[in-house]
């Protein structure tokens, strides 16, 4: 089984889904852009969409990097894949400044809207466009130390 950290959480795959028949308490937590639940022995977030950002860099004529290819894996609802594919659409071309600043709304506005609960998706994508930029940067930067 391969579970990983990032900098806020621990995640760890889902091995066995079962169904069972329990009496017990569920507790909603409405928290903004977060929907969590609770029971006596567990703590879920509804949301377990994995994305993963593939960009290409190459330089236009006037010597400035563009994203001239991006593309996607995401395991997930159908609004994280609609998502994931929008993020494509609005970054191709874009220079990486551009990118950096394609946010949540610019998602959700071009797909004609998100429902609310689903919003956290559009996050994915931009925040997913983010790290892939940010990686290229970091690589750049050591690859240019190295020279």
């Amino acid at each position: 089984m391969h579970s990983w950290f990032d900098d806020n959480y621990y995640y760890t795959p889902i091995t066995h889904i079962g169904k069972k028949n329990v009496v017990t308490s569920i507790y909603n937590l409405e928290v903004e852009n977060s929907h969590s639940f609770t029971g006596e022995a567990f703590c879920l977030h509804n949301c377990g969409d994995l994305m993963w950002i593939y960009i290409k860099v190459s330089k236009d004529a006037d010597g400035v990097e563009r994203l001239s290819d991006i593309k996607f894996k995401t395991f997930g609802c159908g609004a994280a894949i609609a998502t994931s594919s929008m993020i494509t659409e609005l970054a191709k071309g874009k220079t990486l400044e551009e990118g950096m600043k394609i946010s949540r709304e610019d998602v959700a506005t071009s797909l004609d809207g998100l429902p609310p609960i689903k919003m956290h998706c559009s996050n994915l994508a931009s925040d997913g466009l983010k790290a892939a930029i940010e990686d290229y940067l970091k690589k750049r930067k050591a690859k240019q130390k190295e020279s």
